[in-house]
């Protein structure tokens, strides 16, 4: 068994992610973590990225054949996650994914199996999990603090203009985006919702694509039911100027709790003296206004984790199986919507 005193690190893809990612492992660097290569389809951009990351640029080949490679971290177009993560898994690499760890189930389940058969790690990039304020509403809902559930919501108010998608050919579209503002921005908080919650038993929805000019959809509302009868209501869109912070409430028969971004604002408990006080001033809009405006704190503790799971031979803290449950809830609300046909 490799005992990883260091552990190298590549990033495929240059985006604006993959800075998330080398800025965390750069974090992580008293932890044995270090940046060996980056990663590119594009070898006339190899010499800028080299630049700006400071380490040699490869193909994916290339990477896949560097014995200094150990994890590789995917910071690609969602639709090629799938055949990027087998190939790395074959070749004996660990992978931390980003989200949506695919765009169809069938894939990630080929993704798990791949990980499975070659006795690699696979994380999926749910930063939001390493959030105290959300591993505290999880260890809540675990010990029954709130009851039992009985409502969750998310809103997720946020702004992305036609530029945005216009920067890069693949945004937008059903076959690398994989979905819209759902299984793009709002994937993170379906994520939550089944950490807490569960897998719904049944769905509807309406996605509709109302302002941009795209393939997938800029608004969606949905409805969900849960195996013990609770419900939830998912509104997501990325026409709401400036863009709001996204929200999220979880009640249940003995209190509940409202979060405003990564803020609580509200924790009333029916036995409580008096209601738990806020745990900060309410935030900005964040990533609701900006796809930049995330702390790189959640990207350092998933890379701390993974490191982690590598040296203990553990699941990372989201790993293949979790990364498929909000994958298939997404998928799910697509179908319920009417469309999946596009989807798939």
């Amino acid at each position: 068994m490799k005992r990883y005193p260091e552990i190298g690190f590549a990033v495929l893809g240059a985006g604006m992610i993959a800075e998330y990612h080398a800025q965390a492992i750069a974090a992580n660097r008293e932890n044995g973590a270090r940046l060996v290569a980056m990663g590119h389809y594009d070898v006339q951009r190899f010499a800028e990225i080299e630049q700006r990351f400071g380490v040699p640029c490869q193909t994916e080949d290339e990477l896949l054949s560097n014995s200094q490679v150990d994890v590789l971290c995917l910071c690609t177009p969602s639709g090629q996650h799938a055949r990027q993560t087998i190939a790395a898994a074959q070749a004996g690499k660990h992978v931390l994914v980003e989200k949506p760890m695919a765009t169809r189930l069938e894939d990630a389940d080929a993704m798990i199996a791949a990980c499975d058969q070659n006795q690699v790690t696979l994380g999926v990039a749910f930063q939001s999990r390493t959030k105290p304020v959300f591993q505290r509403i999880h260890a809540a809902v675990q010990s029954g603090e709130f009851g039992e559930l009985t409502l969750g919501l998310v809103n997720l108010p946020f702004y992305r203009s036609q530029a945005y998608y216009d920067q890069a050919a693949w945004r937008g579209t059903w076959a690398l985006d994989g979905g819209g503002v759902l299984m793009n921005q709002g994937i993170h908080q379906v994520d939550l919702l089944a950490w807490y919650m569960g897998d719904p038993v049944s769905v509807t929805a309406h996605a509709l694509t109302l302002q941009r000019q795209i393939e997938v959809e800029d608004t969606l509302c949905a409805s969900l039911r849960f195996g013990r009868g609770a419900l939830a209501a998912i509104n997501a869109t990325v026409a709401a100027a400036p863009g709001f912070p996204p929200r999220l409430e979880i009640y249940g028969t003995r209190g509940g709790v409202q979060v405003d971004g990564d803020t609580v604002t509200r924790w009333w408990l029916q036995d409580a003296p008096e209601p738990t006080p806020a745990v900060a001033q309410p935030s900005s809009a964040g990533a609701g206004a900006d796809p930049r405006g995330i702390s790189a704190a959640g990207h350092v503790a998933l890379v701390a984790d993974f490191i982690s799971a590598l040296r203990e031979s553990r699941p990372a803290l989201v790993d293949g199986a979790e990364g498929r449950r909000s994958l298939a809830i997404v998928i799910s609300i697509y179908q319920a919507a009417g469309r999946i046909a596009r989807a798939a």
